[in-house]
């Protein structure tokens, strides 16, 4: 399995953020908070903008949320 970060698009990224069971906690702007009842502490901020998020800012976002780079590439896959 490849360890390399897809570039996506914000909707496919709270897709799979659902899956995990997050849902939206709110919306500010252009960013969306996501949060999951039985975990307060991860809350990863999801920008919504037109263009696929960077590298760098999905990197940042699946640290948020407690996943590990591997999780988060097999629940893309599925």
């Amino acid at each position: 399995m490849s360890n390399r970060i897809p570039t996506l698009k914000p909707k496919e990224v709270i897709r799979i953020f659902k899956k995990l069971g997050f849902y939206t906690k709110r919306k500010k702007g252009s960013h969306v908070i996501m949060v999951r009842d039985d975990d307060s502490v991860h809350q990863p901020v999801i920008p919504l903008h037109r263009k696929d998020l960077t590298r760098a800012t999905l990197r940042s976002i699946i640290r948020q949320a407690g996943l590990t780079l591997e999780e988060f590439n097999q629940l893309r896959r599925k």
